[in-house]
């Protein structure tokens, strides 16, 4: 390795680590503006009385009744999707690698801001906030446009998948990419229940993708991965236990959306599973209550879904629940990333 060679590749680390150290900065600038007027205007966030098909939900609103009456603001997700967007727009713009998960980013922020618009308009009974069939239907639109970029103007017409290697469907990339990206965003969103709990967890995610992407020399992908981590270090410093805020769906489905759309452009969906297998956990539990309430007549396997409910529950503390979690997507981020270095080098 030449002496050259290695001072660009110091040079690009020290661009990649600056920009997520400016975005932390800019992220803490925006927390005292975004909590003042928060607060000022009653941002609150209201708890739901019941879940989705109307069935009440005894156990959640047990455990988490007393949270909410301490009127805690929501959509404090839009500190770090506009601390990112800033940085990225003035400092990491790159057609091939960061146009489209900042696109996704701000789509699946907007649509979330329009829900957590209405939540706090709502008066918290049943399903506070956006319609569930209307909310689908805009963040499907979201994720296929954006499948149609990555397939029409990105050029992508195969995936990566063990032992076949690189499947090519053409066309149909368009709606597997879709199928990603809300899955994705839809499981982050479910994690995202208790104080700290979304924010530790995408924090490990985005961290692992940023070392994929730098293995696979897409540079600004990977800065734009560490930009998220360094936005939402702030945003977790202030959602730790007590919460001073919750990120929202403006957040949570902003985040799964980028992180389905990195998982995409890196090629390395069959791993995203493992480094996300909190997310899959989160919204397993959730399926598989519904079908055993169906199938079952009304009785559940888990005693309330996301399976973070359940632990609380069973009587963990909100904090262990929280930070067992978080170990247990730090070691699948380790896991995934050996993985992928596995299958890139074998």
């Amino acid at each position: 390795m030449t002496t050259i060679h290695i001072a660009v590749q110091t040079s690009t680390l020290i661009r990649v680590l600056a920009l997520a150290s400016l975005s932390f900065v800019v992220s803490m600038i925006i927390t005292p503006l975004y909590t003042k007027f928060a607060y000022e205007h009653e941002w609150w966030k209201k708890m739901r009385s019941e879940g989705m098909g109307g069935i009440a939900t005894p156990v959640y609103q047990k455990l988490h009744g007393a949270k909410h009456k301490r009127n805690i603001p929501t959509m404090a997700g839009m500190i770090f999707v506009v601390s990112t967007a800033l940085v990225t727009l003035a400092f990491n713009l790159h057609r091939g690698e960061t146009w489209l998960p900042l696109a996704g980013l701000l789509g699946a922020g907007l649509v979330g801001l329009a829900d957590d618009l209405m939540n706090i308009r709502s008066n918290g009974k049943g399903i506070a906030g956006m319609g569930a069939k209307l909310k689908l239907l805009l963040y499907s639109l979201v994720a296929l446009v954006g499948g149609w970029w990555f397939f029409a103007k990105l050029d992508v017409t195969s995936i990566y998948l063990p032992w076949i290697h690189q499947w090519h469907i053409g066309w149909f990339i368009v709606p597997i990419f879709g199928l990603v990206v809300l899955a994705t965003a839809n499981a982050v969103n479910m994690s995202d229940g208790l104080d700290g709990l979304a924010g530790g967890l995408l924090i490990s995610s985005f961290t692992v993708y940023a070392l994929i992407a730098g293995v696979e020399s897409k540079y600004d992908l990977a800065a734009f991965c560490l930009t998220v981590v360094g936005a939402l270090l702030s945003y977790t410093w202030f959602n730790i236990n007590p919460a001073r805020f919750f990120m929202g769906d403006v957040g949570a489905f902003a985040l799964g959306t980028a992180l389905g759309v990195i998982a995409m452009q890196t090629d390395t969906v069959y791993v995203l599973p493992i480094i996300g297998v909190v997310y899959v956990m989160e919204a397993g539990s959730v399926i598989i209550n519904r079908t055993s309430r169906k199938l079952r007549h009304g009785k559940k396997v888990f005693l309330s879904s996301p399976i973070h409910h359940h632990f609380e529950a069973l009587g963990w503390p909100e904090t262990k629940v929280t930070m067992r979690f978080w170990i247990i997507g730090q070691m699948a981020a380790i896991v995934g990333l050996m993985v992928f270095l596995i299958g890139r080098y074998s």
